[in-house]
């Protein structure tokens, strides 16, 4: 077994959480480095054998130490619109002065061609990736069910589930199968090079899901499609920030076409298992 350190930053955020959990299965706590943004969040961290240290992709001049020893980076994107190809910049030149051996990122599914406004700055990412000389991975992850069980309250409170999605046809993973991909790749051999269109192994439509819903809640939810415009005026309504309804709004359109569907399965071929069902997540959800 290779002795890389590994370090995943964002931490603290649920798929680099999880990512972690993922990696604990397959390399020894000793060898996997944690970046919080605020360090004393990662105690329970800490007290498995994980080395925690402060990682801001804003100040630049801290990521120096943070980089120190390390072999492989997951670079988990920012979630902070509209600044994140910058504070992403400052992770890869970062990367580039420590010599890491392997940077992973967190980009979108097609990134080179999708419509989802995310795209505009996964894009630039990947292409600083490139140029830095820093041998690399992308994982372009295709969308978390989880983006859509988060609307599971509000459906039940209203009584219909609402988008701008149309008949689109949407091939999400839970959020644990896309960490489990990362942390395969973190642990593993032979991926430097290598971009990975991940998404989930069936599609389903909004139809599909809000027809889930209905069958394990017991009330009947239909689904209700609505012009983009009406659709971000409602998410506004319910307190969201403007850029967070408008990021839903828009991806939602794209979806309708086709710009969260994939049937690759490159996803359950990475981790060696099938994605996980949506069904599934929905009844996490529920339980929750």
């Amino acid at each position: 077994m290779s002795n890389h350190r590994i370090l995943v930053t964002a931490a603290g955020g649920q798929l680099g959480r999880l990512t972690i959990d993922a990696l604990l299965k397959l390399v020894p706590a000793s060898r996997i480095v944690a970046g919080l943004r605020d360090p004393a969040k990662g105690a329970d961290l800490a007290s498995k054998g994980i080395t925690v240290v402060a990682t801001n992709y804003s100040k630049p001049g801290t990521l120096d130490a943070t980089l120190e020893g390390i072999d492989r980076v997951l670079l988990i994107s920012s979630n902070e619109l509209g600044q994140r190809v910058a504070q992403h910049r400052n992770v890869i030149d970062a990367a580039k002065r420590a010599g890491v051996k392997l940077l992973a990122y967190t980009s979108v599914l097609r990134a080179d061609t999708s419509k989802l406004s995310v795209a505009q700055e996964h894009l630039p990412t990947e292409e600083l990736i490139r140029a830095s000389g820093v041998p690399f991975v992308l994982l372009r992850n295709g969308w978390y069910t989880e983006n859509y069980t988060a609307s599971i309250p509000a459906a039940l409170a209203h009584h219909a589930l609402v988008s701008s999605a149309r008949d689109g046809r949407i091939a999400s993973a839970s959020r644990e199968d896309y960490a489990a991909a990362a942390a395969t790749v973190l642990a593993g051999e032979g991926h430097a090079g290598k971009v990975y269109e991940l998404a989930g192994d069936t599609a389903f439509t909004l139809d599909d899901f809000a027809a889930e819903i209905s069958k394990q809640s017991g009330k009947a939810i239909p689904y209700v499609r609505l012009p983009e415009a009406e659709f971000k005026a409602i998410m506004l309504g319910a307190g969201l920030p403007e850029e967070l309804a408008e990021l839903i709004a828009t991806s939602n359109t794209a979806a309708a076409d086709g710009a969260l569907f994939d049937d690759g399965h490159a996803l359950s071929k990475l981790i060696g298992r099938p994605t996980t069902p949506f069904a599934d997540t929905i009844a996490e959800a529920l339980k929750a």
